[in-house]
């Protein structure tokens, strides 16, 4: 069963992604993170169609304690999470982080 890419924050994160193709999406609106984010992350992460979820790292700051640390110990689905400043690591390095091994390593040799 291949598993897809799911997207979760504001209406503006996740549009850039549903243009490229991403089909499951969670839009919660900035005012509303507090009281729906924790849901829309719950939900996603039980969805066991979803291999990969992409967030903003800033809304990890809207989660509860108890879904924050799901996100962050979460095998599968993998998190991602993107943005942040100087100290953040770039999209590449958190998914070799989190699956092992480097899937733009082969198109660099080639």
């Amino acid at each position: 069963m291949s598993q897809e890419i799911a997207v979760i924050g504001s209406p503006e994160f996740t549009t850039g992604f549903r243009l490229a193709g991403v089909r499951k999406f969670q839009n919660v609106p900035e005012d509303d993170k507090a009281e729906k984010l924790d849901d829309a992350v719950e939900e996603t992460l039980a969805d066991d169609g979803v291999g990969i979820v992409v967030m903003h790292d800033e809304d990890l700051d809207h989660l509860s304690r108890g879904v924050r640390q799901d996100v962050e110990t979460s095998v599968e689905p993998v998190v991602v999470t993107l943005g942040g400043g100087a100290g953040s690591s770039g999209l590449r390095e958190q998914i070799k982080r989190a699956i092992g091994i480097d899937l733009m390593d082969e198109e660099d040799n080639e």
